[in-house]
């Protein structure tokens, strides 16, 4: 819930100073303060010093109960409800286009199932990439985050549809048996170094996009929600300790996996079973590492038709994220916008007795805490 504090001053004839304080309490693992100032007059004209980056809908019924002058202002706040200026790193980056078509662009969502600012379209030196942002370097980042502090073009979220959060990286690169559930639901033992795969990254869709059945060549479709990693600078051979200056994010990320061609075919290679027409359904966002207090301690869920069938915790990982990054850096160059699928805790289908399937029709959500959900039907 939000404990709202109101401190009154300064009242007198022209008008009067209101100060709120935010604390989202919330999520037991992290705490989001922000604040903001509005001075109003006494024809009731608001201007708006700092935004609120949150404030839900009892907040806003709070307020409106308070001064119905304060209510038109709240509201105001509320639909362009910008991120606090110190609180401007913590961003959720997605990719968008209006729900009547049109250019891709590049926004910032304000909160989880939140309004979008329209970065890219605010400042035209800004890609409408997140992979070309990414490579772009640390002066588009502090462009991104004075639009943000600023709340400009604001996007409802219902006059948008949600893209892929990043497209056409470098790499997709992915880790099996990572989770230690994960070894023991099939009764293998735990590895003693990361085994990688890897995904083509033409398969990546949106969050809640169709994934296809391909009827004519599986019959054994599998799911599995994994977080994934997002890079943000280049490296080589990265030191252990200095890994995660090289992360930009976190998103959501669904392996969908023919089973029957991951181990019955292609010479026992997984790449075939794991990279068929939109297999990679990710998002809603990729949310910044500071945003994230600790990402080995976020609870993982995926459910089919509205039946849960996962639920794990990254501290359950074998290898850590520092050690996948510093460990896959040895091998090859870590680019921006590379992203890679950390792996996926115990409830798959194949491993239940009998084993379950997908079937066109079906309905995956996929969710992280403090992350997003995806939604995706098999069709």
């Amino acid at each position: 819930m939000y404990v709202i504090f109101l401190n009154w001053k300064h009242l007198r004839k022209s008008g009067f100073h209101c100060y709120l304080s935010i604390c989202h309490l919330e999520n037991m693992l992290s705490l989001h303060t922000c604040s903001a100032l509005t001075k109003i007059n006494s024809a009731g004209a608001c201007t708006v010093r700092r935004n609120l980056s949150r404030l839900s809908a009892a907040g806003r019924k709070l307020l409106k109960s308070s001064n119905n002058k304060l209510a038109l202002s709240a509201d105001k706040v509320c639909s362009s409800a910008s991120f606090h200026s110190s609180a401007a790193s913590n961003m959720r980056f997605v990719q968008f286009q209006s729900v009547n078509g049109g250019p891709q662009r590049l926004g910032v969502q304000l909160s989880q199932d939140g309004d979008i600012i329209d970065v890219s379209g605010v400042n035209s030196s800004i890609p409408n990439s997140l992979v070309k942002f990414l490579q772009a370097g640390p002066a588009h980042h502090e462009k991104a985050k004075r639009i943000v502090a600023q709340g400009q073009s604001v996007v409802s979220l219902s006059e948008v549809k949600l893209l892929p959060p990043i497209t056409r990286p470098d790499k997709v690169v992915c880790v099996g048996l990572n989770y230690r559930d994960h070894c023991e639901e099939q009764n293998k033992p735990v590895p003693t170094e990361p085994v990688f795969f890897s995904k083509f990254s033409s398969v990546i869709v949106g969050p809640n996009d169709d994934v296809k059945y391909p009827k004519d060549i599986t019959k054994c479709l599998d799911w599995e929600v994994e977080l994934a990693v997002v890079i943000g600078t280049k490296g080589k051979n990265i030191r252990q300790g200095n890994s995660m200056d090289h992360v930009f994010g976190f998103t959501v990320a669904q392996d969908i996996t023919a089973r029957d061609w991951q181990k019955g075919h292609n010479g026992g290679q997984w790449l075939l079973g794991k990279s068929m027409d939109t297999f990679c359904p990710m998002g809603p966002c990729v949310i910044t590492k500071e945003a994230i207090p600790d990402p080995h301690d976020l609870v993982l869920r995926s459910w089919v038709n509205g039946e849960q069938k996962q639920q794990g915790n990254s501290s359950n990982l074998v290898f850590k994220i520092d050690f996948l990054v510093s460990y896959l850096s040895n091998f090859v160059t870590l680019l921006p916008g590379d992203v890679i699928l950390t792996g996926t805790p115990s409830g798959v289908g194949v491993f239940r007795k009998p084993p379950q399937y997908l079937k066109p029709g079906d309905v995956v959500e996929s969710e992280i805490e403090g992350i997003g959900r995806l939604r995706n039907t098999i069709v």
